[in-house]
């Protein structure tokens, strides 16, 4: 059974997501997306090399959290930074940020999570995965910043996945 479907969840979700999308529940529409649901996981079941396990749910709760809420705060200050460019520059820079955090999903999920908060971007890993360059659009101590990160971050994200 796992053969034919890989990832169960998914097959039921790409099925309902056609049939929603096109609003019809016609034997063609049907066919569709029984065949989506099935053929579309299969085929991509190689890309995926290994399978996520994680650990700690309660922490994945408090770290969407506290992402939702660095994503307000985040917005506040960029606002603030650009209304107040005039007065008082913002002060970017580039910093090395050094990683613990090694495994695949970690840092991919590491990735979305400083590309969705504002005044920040994640612009290169270094091939070993030990340092992570990160443009930042207003800091005023770098050391704070990268503690703030590893602290609120990555931590959470080695919790949950390592």
């Amino acid at each position: 059974m796992k053969r034919l479907f890989p990832a169960p969840l998914l097959s039921l979700s790409l099925c309902l997501l056609w049939l929603l999308l096109n609003l019809s529940v016609s034997p063609g529409n049907l066919l569709l997306a029984v065949m989506l649901g099935v053929f579309a996981p299969l085929l991509m079941a190689p890309l995926r090399p290994v399978t996520v396990r994680i650990r700690h749910p309660w922490t994945v709760l408090r770290l969407i959290m506290r992402v939702g809420i660095d994503v307000l705060i985040s917005n506040l200050q960029v606002a603030r930074g650009v209304w107040a460019a005039k007065r008082r520059a913002p002060r970017s820079r580039f910093v090395h940020i050094p990683l613990d955090l090694r495994d695949a999903h970690g840092l991919a999920a590491l990735s979305m999570i400083t590309t969705v908060i504002p005044g920040t971007i994640w612009s290169e890993l270094a091939l070993d995965r030990s340092i992570l360059l990160l443009h930042v659009f207003d800091l005023d101590d770098e050391a704070q910043f990268i503690e703030h990160f590893k602290q609120t971050y990555e931590r959470p994200l080695m919790e949950i996945f390592e």
